[in-house]
């Protein structure tokens, strides 16, 4: 029986936090640590949680209303916005990327790297079998917007 895992908009707690990081040392006049990731306007953290640990990668599902591009990283730490900044070493790679540029049509399907989106559904299916949650940096640019994204990825339970 395959499982979807739905990144579904739900952005606000933890990219709220991670905002009031940047304003609180903008404020005080403080700079970031060394090697700390600050979180940029048009980007937001997303936590996704495995209730089943034991999954092989199948397949991403992703729309997107209009036209711009999506970037998605995973982040390796089991990370906590309120007790642990993020740093740059705790950001995966490959990082998953699909758009569709401006002069395509609406209904154009999505450009995605599929070798580069298949070995990061591959990389979040292992990191599982060893955490219940995982964070996600998705970054918005060229356009694109939270509001109109829809993006799930599909497991098979292992054996």
């Amino acid at each position: 029986k395959k499982r979807k895992i739905t990144f579904n908009g739900n952005f606000s707690a933890t990219s709220e936090m991670m905002r009031l990081r940047v304003s609180s040392l903008q404020k005080t006049g403080q700079k970031r640590q060394d090697g700390e990731r600050l979180l940029l306007p048009h980007e937001f953290v997303y936590r996704l949680d495995f209730n089943n640990q034991e999954l092989n990668f199948s397949r991403w599902y992703f729309s997107l209303t209009g036209h711009g591009r999506v970037t998605i990283t995973g982040i390796c730490q089991l990370w906590t916005p309120d007790l642990t900044n993020l740093m740059t070493r705790q950001l995966l790679e490959p990082i998953g990327t699909f758009w569709r540029n401006a002069n395509d049509p609406e209904d154009s399907p999505l450009k995605w790297l599929e070798a580069d989106m298949l070995e990061f559904g591959e990389r979040i299916a292992e990191l599982a079998k060893v955490r219940k949650v995982m964070y996600f940096l998705l970054a918005f640019k060229d356009g694109a917007e939270a509001a109109n994204l829809s993006c799930s990825l599909e497991f098979t339970p292992e054996k």
